[in-house]
């Protein structure tokens, strides 16, 4: 149902969750509601209706630009947490100034989904902070039986210390076999970039990785201490890195290289590294380490 940008408010919310709570076979639901103004309000509306979809197993709900603030990502909470059946969850919560708190109720939520295999949240543009990854993390990390996460925080200021959280919370995600995480433009360093390696190292499954830290200052010290930890993912055979405009020099593509050279079942790598400073003598080290790669068939 796509219902984007039709100047709904909160009332019109109450409509739709009263007509879902009728619906008491269905098992999948997707709704969009992106650059409405259903505000909190509304928010509670639609998931009160959602939890009576006893049969419910995949929900894609996008609430991009609705206003919702932190009291909206309260009242998803409430609502997330009643739905034991979920399999599939997709959260597009972008532009809806959420804060700290706002983070922490999803993250208790989403911790709440015993049955989730699959996790789409984009949460760009809102006022998460470092503790707020925090708290999402943390709730991310004891969905046990989750396979597949897609977290998107581009914009979002998490600093050294987020990029810890987030490491630590990955490494305890141990069923995961697909990652998809945006970090464009979120105050990475270098240390940042060694406790997201650390995370990767322990992720035993992992087949699949697209990792975006597109525009943050890793530099070639980061990319080493990325490498280190991609390197041990024993069952990766599919690595997307976006590390565009992050300060590379020569050294950074020769860890690059190094790093990929040791991913031993690596099949498929796609690689961006526009506006660095890798210079020709880089350029020729990455793409001699890259076809030594002989597992490879498409970069």
């Amino acid at each position: 149902m796509n219902l984007f940008r039709n100047t709904i408010c909160a009332n019109g919310a109450k409509y739709l969750g009263d007509g879902l709570s009728k619906c008491a076979t269905l098992t999948s639901l997707d709704l969009d509601l992106s650059e409405n103004s259903i505000g909190g309000n509304g928010v509670k509306y639609l998931e009160e209706g959602i939890t009576k979809c006893a049969s419910l197993t995949s929900l894609n709900l996008n609430l991009r630009s609705n206003n919702i603030y932190d009291n909206g990502a309260k009242y998803l909470r409430e609502g997330i947490s009643k739905c034991v059946t979920f399999t599939s969850l997709d959260l597009n919560l972008n532009y809806n100034r959420i804060g700290e708190n706002g983070a922490k109720y999803l993250g208790e939520g989403i911790s709440k989904c015993v049955t989730l295999t699959s996790l789409d949240l984009n949460l760009n543009y809102n006022r998460i902070g470092e503790n707020g990854a925090n708290y999402l993390i943390e709730g991310i990390s004891k969905c046990a039986t989750l396979t597949s996460l897609h977290l998107d925080l581009f914009k979002i200021s998490i600093g050294e210390n987020g990029a810890k959280y987030l490491g630590e919370g990955i490494s305890k995600c141990a069923t995961l076999t697909f990652l998809d995480l945006d970090l464009r433009e979120t105050s990475f360093d270098e240390n940042g970039a060694k406790y997201l390696g650390d995370g990767l190292s322990k992720c035993a499954s992992l087949a699949s990785l697209n990792l975006i830290l597109r525009n943050n200052s890793i530099g070639d010290n980061g990319v080493k201490y990325l490498e280190e930890g991609i390197s041990k993912c024993a069952t990766l055979t599919s690595l997307d890195l976006d590390l565009s405009e992050t300060s590379i020099g020569e050294n950074g593509a020769k860890y690059l290289g190094e790093g990929i050279l040791k991913c031993a079942i690596l099949t498929s790598l796609n690689l961006f590294l526009e506006r660095n400073r890798i210079g020709e003598n880089g350029f020729r080290l990455l793409a001699k380490l890259v076809i030594k790669a002989k597992k490879l068939i498409k970069y």
